[in-house]
């Protein structure tokens, strides 16, 4: 039941944040500067220094359950393993790997697994993902989520890489049911202005769930 009702949180929650950084005190004010400007969904990535050790601190720290909380750029299982038992709401990788996907249906966490064919969306289907990350999106454009919409109507897509203000109403009318937004959503990290990161949280979260609610007219 707890996969099932943090699959429930993701879609709910719409905006995932995918959090980069140089150092765990640069993740740390991303992660509060996005929670601030109303994202409650973190994907900390691995590529971030102590990336694990963040997650745990995350976790503990989120007594209220008000975020929540994955992992990203998971591409083995050492990896995942390691990201679960730091506590990590969910698991997020930028390709298809099987393994990655059988060890997280083990313990029940959800799973986000990277695909841009047909054929690794089946397979991840197979292996019972109710999330599929599409990455990176910016190679082709809101039309990606038609094509695989298409022959795939019943699995659920979350665009990663190339969602921006001006098209992620695109994006959701094209079916996406979660999006994940990096850089264009952290950029004013990079000087130091955490207020822009928390203001363009804002109006990601507000450009979502508008686009939404014109989709379910």
């Amino acid at each position: 039941m707890k996969r099932i009702k943090m699959i429930e949180k993701i879609l709910e929650a719409g905006v995932i944040a995918v959090i980069r950084a140089e150092s765990k005190e640069k993740a740390i004010q991303i992660v509060e500067a996005v929670q601030k400007g109303g994202i409650r969904g973190i994907e900390l990535t691995m590529t971030v220094p102590g990336a694990v050790d963040i997650i745990k601190e995350l976790c503990k720290a989120n007594t209220d359950h008000e975020l929540i909380i994955g992992a990203g750029t998971v591409l083995d299982t050492e990896t995942a393993a390691a990201c679960i038992r730091a506590g990590a709401d969910f698991i997020v990788s930028p390709s298809l790997n099987p393994e990655v996907l059988k060890l997280c249906n083990r313990y029940r966490v959800a799973v986000m697994p990277g695909v841009v064919t047909v054929r690794d969306a089946v397979e991840a289907l197979e292996y019972g993902a109710e999330i599929i990350k599409v990455f990176p999106a910016s190679l082709f454009g809101p039309g990606i989520l038609s094509a695989l919409k298409g022959p795939l109507p019943q699995a659920n897509f979350m665009p990663t890489g190339g969602v921006t203000l001006d098209n992620i109403k695109d994006w959701v009318k094209a079916g996406a049911v979660a999006v994940g937004i990096g850089s264009e959503l952290t950029k004013g990290a990079k000087t130091g202005d955490y207020e822009l990161v928390e203001k363009t949280a804002a109006q990601f979260v507000g450009q979502f769930q508008k686009a939404i609610a014109e989709v379910r007219k």
